[in-house]
């Protein structure tokens, strides 16, 4: 077992190989044993209502009203929202909505505009 990585998730070192994957047993995490397939796992794939991936600068377009702390009155439905920021967080959308300013948004409650 000398020489295989420790698990990326948990960080245990009893990591061993099946099949061409590497497994830790502590916590059930697998993972391709080559190098150059970690860093395409690290990256998480943001998707919307409909299914359809999400990237940077992306426009979307609420699907419900969504009530905001603090302000007046929710965001309503159709509200659309222009070029889009996705981080990793439990938002997962940074924007900027015209009439409300900078907001976080789960990618749940939008649809991306197509074209």
């Amino acid at each position: 077992m000398i020489g295989l990585p420790i698990c990326p998730v948990c960080g245990s070192c009893l990591t061993y190989e099946d099949a061409g994957l590497l497994v830790c047993p502590e916590c059930g995490h697998e993972w391709s044993a080559q190098a150059g397939d970690e860093s395409a796992e690290s990256q998480p794939v943001h998707k919307d209502a409909a299914g359809n991936i999400l990237a940077d600068g992306d426009s979307v377009t609420i699907i419900k009203d969504l009530k905001v702390k603090g302000a007046n009155g929710p965001l309503k439905a159709g509200t659309k929202v222009r070029n889009i920021r996705l981080v990793d967080e439990n938002h997962d959308i940074d924007c900027r909505i015209d009439g409300f300013g900078a907001m976080k948004l789960k990618s749940e409650f939008v649809r991306k505009v197509q074209g």
